[in-house]
């Protein structure tokens, strides 16, 4: 496929939706296996905010992510004829945006802090959330969110991919496992470690809320 191909993906266009689409996915699968390149296409945006999003939660930068994403589809429209359909197509593009995520984020220095091994609650899930925030509380909300954010940037590569697919992304042990490629006992062995690293990093802001009166 060239660089000019109408279905590639460029920077900024991961919002847009695919609505009325005249066949089903398996069919644009079926289309696009035979060289279908506008079927191809509407698969692409069909799953390319998740992709985009997925990179950007994995560390990666806009920049990055733009060119990261556009090397998945790639690598999917390659690797089109051996997708067999024994899992979800959504968990397939996963599979390939996380690889091609954590040669990316194998570069960088890994975070050397140690989890605490007698806490094992999800500090994420931890949260109490309020169905009607005012100003006070959406300052708190948004600087949790980048709190989060930092946290989760200091945790190794692979303990970051196991809280984000689980805790983040809502995906099931068994997909997520399915998608980084490890059985699911070694997947709840790194989510395990992962939490335990997070709810360290976000103790003081924890703590902070814990502290706020009632």
């Amino acid at each position: 496929m060239g660089a000019t191909c109408a279905w590639r993906p460029t920077a900024r266009r991961y919002n847009r939706a695919v609505t009325g689409a005249a066949s089903s996915e398996h069919e644009l699968i079926r289309k696009a296996r035979a060289g279908d390149q506008d079927a191809f296409a509407e698969l692409v945006m069909m799953h390319a905010d998740r992709v985009y999003g997925g990179l950007r939660r994995f560390g990666l930068d806009p920049d990055e992510a733009d060119e990261v994403a556009q090397e998945v589809f790639v690598r999917a429209w390659r690797g089109l004829a051996r997708f067999e359909e024994r899992s979800q197509f959504s968990t397939w593009l996963y599979r390939i945006a996380f690889n091609e995520a954590q040669r990316r984020l194998s570069r960088r220095p890994a975070s050397r802090a140690e989890p605490d091994p007698d806490r094992d609650d999800d500090p994420v899930l931890s949260l109490a959330e309020s169905p009607e925030l005012g100003p006070d509380a959406q300052t708190l909300d948004r600087e949790f969110e980048r709190t989060l954010e930092r946290a989760l940037a200091e945790l190794p590569a692979d303990w970051r991919a196991a809280v984000v697919l689980r805790d983040v992304e809502g995906l099931s042990t068994r997909d997520a496992a399915e998608i980084v490629g490890i059985r699911e006992a070694a997947f709840k062995s790194r989510l395990h470690r992962g939490r335990m690293q997070l709810r360290a990093l976000l103790e003081p802001y924890l703590k902070l809320e814990e502290d706020e009166p009632a």
